[in-house]
């Protein structure tokens, strides 16, 4: 059973829609890009400054040579966590890192060699940060109430049966207080884990195939031949009249109450998630951000992804966090993020961070 969930997990949007589709949200986003023409803006945290990041930050645009001959200087770059699911993590993109573990993946080798085209490594390099100060938190399949257990317990309660994964990083709490910023990208999984699992029950698994294909990455960049050895493997799963209408319900009224379901998770957890990291770092910056939509022509997924992300919007400025829009990421076939669309990504959390 794992293992259908986890080939299947990463697949949720390719079992939605056969095309990649650029997302648009129903925000605005600017693209401002940081940097002047000799290369990337550097970001310090100035020593001694005010407690705001916004305040605390120094554009750099070259660093004098005699400043540099003086010797090492201290450390006063900023420190930033990026927490999430597979998106954040970088899955798709060459150099994800991991490792098998008992259950699930070790993912704790990622957190610091994260892929370079990943939206972490972009937002590093554009503020000038090591990795040791831009650090990657994304765990795959991570549900909302999964990341309240991480950011609060350093691990989660219990197995998540439906995701396949039980994540322990006590880590996670040292992290969070030497942090200036964070940003959270998270619930997208509280919607496609379930109706992932419902597509597999519906289909009696014969779907299992297709999904191991796309999950390997095989259909990530869609070609001619991979069309047709899609369309091959659709066609042979060969679905008996009932399998056939139980997966008629699933992608239809099936994936309304999903979206329901997962909006209402998303509403109770993600405050609680806010609430727990300023109890342990009352003044760092909290980053949300929003969804972009991979399908955006199915109406009741584009209605989710809108209801979640007015939610999340409402919610920074309830809280005093900032809301990052990020409606025009470019994914690929398995619904992550191109390199494109994580540069996308960083240019939108490096804005906010300026703001």
């Amino acid at each position: 059973m794992k293992k259908r969930i986890l080939s299947l997990l990463l697949a949720a949007a390719m079992m939605l829609t056969a095309a990649p589709l650029a997302a648009f949200a129903d925000e605005g986003a600017s693209e401002t890009v940081i940097g002047g023409a000799d290369g990337p803006t550097a970001i310090y945290v100035s020593e001694g400054g005010p407690a705001s990041v916004q305040d605390q930050i120094m554009l750099i645009q070259e660093t004098p040579a005699e400043d540099a001959a003086e010797g090492p200087a201290e450390d006063h770059q900023l420190t930033y966590l990026a927490f999430g699911d597979s998106i954040a993590a970088g899955v798709g993109l060459d150099g994800f890192n991991f490792t098998p573990a008992e259950i699930f993946y070790d993912i704790s080798p990622n957190f610091k060699n994260y892929p370079s085209t990943s939206y972490v490594s972009y937002v590093a390099e554009m503020l000038g940060l090591d990795r040791d100060h831009a650090i990657d938190l994304g765990l795959p399949a991570l549900m909302t109430k999964d990341l309240l257990e991480m950011v609060r317990d350093g691990q989660m309660s219990a197995f998540n049966q439906p995701a396949g994964t039980y994540y322990i990083y006590p880590e996670f709490l040292d992290y969070i207080k030497e942090a200036d910023v964070v940003s959270i990208q998270i619930g997208m999984n509280d919607a496609m884990v379930p109706f992932v699992v419902s597509i597999g029950n519906a289909t009696n698994w014969k779907s299992e195939q297709l999904a191991n294909t796309i999950v390997s990455g095989g259909y990530r960049d869609m070609s001619w031949d991979n069309f047709v050895d899609m369309a091959q493997k659709l066609f042979g799963m060969r679905l008996t009249l009932k399998e056939t209408g139980d997966l008629f319900y699933a992608l239809t009224t099936g994936a309304a109450q999903v979206c329901n379901t997962a909006y209402d998770n998303v509403a109770t957890y993600l405050p609680q998630i806010v609430d727990a990291i300023r109890a342990q770092n009352p003044d760092v910056q909290i980053l949300l951000l929003g969804c972009y939509n991979p399908v955006p022509l199915l109406w009741t997924w584009s209605n989710f992804f809108n209801r979640y992300n007015r939610f999340v919007r409402n919610l920074a400025e309830q809280t005093g966090c900032t809301y990052v829009a990020i409606p025009r990421t470019q994914t690929a076939n398995d619904g992550h993020p191109t390199n494109a669309g994580h540069k996308y990504i960083a240019r939108q959390i490096v804005d906010a961070i300026q703001q």
